[in-house]
């Protein structure tokens, strides 16, 4: 390596360093952040020594062509997910940014470089014959008697029947279901309240399981006599129990990895849309602040759209 090319590697990583010492102890970045930018700069600079071939580079001399392809390579070579990407050009803005005020650059190369669009992957949901096999396992349980099983039954038709989040539906009280009119009252994210109807299925199920939640309130020493969904002490249920009570059908059921309580919430959209809904009913239905988040929904029923086309269709 030549004096020049050597001057050059010291003065590039003293203003790292610099950088480094300037998020830790002036910005109070946390521990975790201060090594991840560490690493993505670390890498950024490596790359940057066999991009320009030669060590006599500096970082003011870095420009956005440079930049986008170390994204590039990024993608490519390393096959990181956009949202990767995406955090490790964050780094080094901030270090660009850092330099400008500095005034050791002129300008910050990253800014002029767009940020990837972050990948929306299609939600994980059920095919009709898996929520069929779902309610038959969780009647026959129901039938057979018992204060718990006839609770699973309820929890999961309640969830599909009105596409609920896990959180809404451990939260319901008492006074939030209305089984003659036939919808709840849902206080959403934002604390954002909607009426959403429910179906007659769903609506049977809490019948039965109302008479066995009766006794189980009667019998116990401090229920929480509001809560809908209560476990054997009368107390409300936590999320996790609610998430298991869920995961348990869906793993003997479906068998697939992945799939959870939202699931439900998912499968819910995905079927209403396949049938014929219209968009901004469900997204009012779901509780979505924007219609681009219900949106998803039309991809996965496009995508299984295509899909059943090129099974059936001979020329496809």
């Amino acid at each position: 390596m030549t004096d020049a090319g050597a001057a050059a590697e010291v003065q590039r990583g003293g203003e790292l360093d610099e950088f480094m010492r300037y998020v830790a102890h002036e910005r109070q970045l946390s521990p975790q952040t201060v090594r991840a930018y560490a690493d993505d700069l670390r890498e950024f600079h490596e790359f940057l020594d066999r991009y320009y071939g030669a060590p006599e580079w500096s970082w003011g001399g870095v420009d956005r062509l440079a930049i986008r392809a170390w994204m590039g390579d990024c993608a490519t070579r390393r096959g990181l997910a956009r949202t990767s990407i995406a955090r490790k050009l964050s780094a080094v803005r901030s270090f660009y940014r850092f330099l400008h005020v500095e005034e050791r650059v002129q300008a910050n190369p990253a800014r002029a470089v767009r940020t990837p669009k972050r990948q929306r992957t299609l939600p994980g949901f059920l095919t009709r014959e898996q929520m069929d096999a779902v309610f038959e396992t969780a009647m026959m349980r129901a039938q057979a008697g018992g204060f718990r099983a006839q609770r699973n039954l309820a929890i999961v038709e309640l969830f599909y029947s009105a596409g609920l989040r896990v959180s809404e539906l451990q939260g319901l009280g008492m006074d939030s279901i209305d089984l003659v009119s036939e919808r709840l009252r849902v206080l959403g994210k934002g604390r954002k309240e909607r009426i959403v109807p429910i179906g007659g299925m769903a609506v049977r199920a809490l019948r039965t399981y109302y008479d066995s939640r009766a006794r189980i309130i009667a019998q116990a020493s401090r229920p929480d006599a509001r809560a809908v969904f209560v476990g054997q002490t009368g107390r409300r249920l936590g999320v996790r129990q609610v998430q298991n009570v869920v995961t348990d059908f869906l793993r003997e059921v479906a068998g697939e990895a992945g799939l959870s309580t939202h699931s439900l919430r998912h499968t819910f959209a995905t079927h209403m849309l396949d049938a014929g809904a219209d968009l901004l009913a469900v997204k009012e239905l779901l509780g979505h602040a924007s219609l681009s988040t219900t949106q998803i929904y039309t991809h996965t029923s496009k995508e299984r759209l295509k899909r059943v086309y090129r099974q059936a269709h001979p020329r496809a």
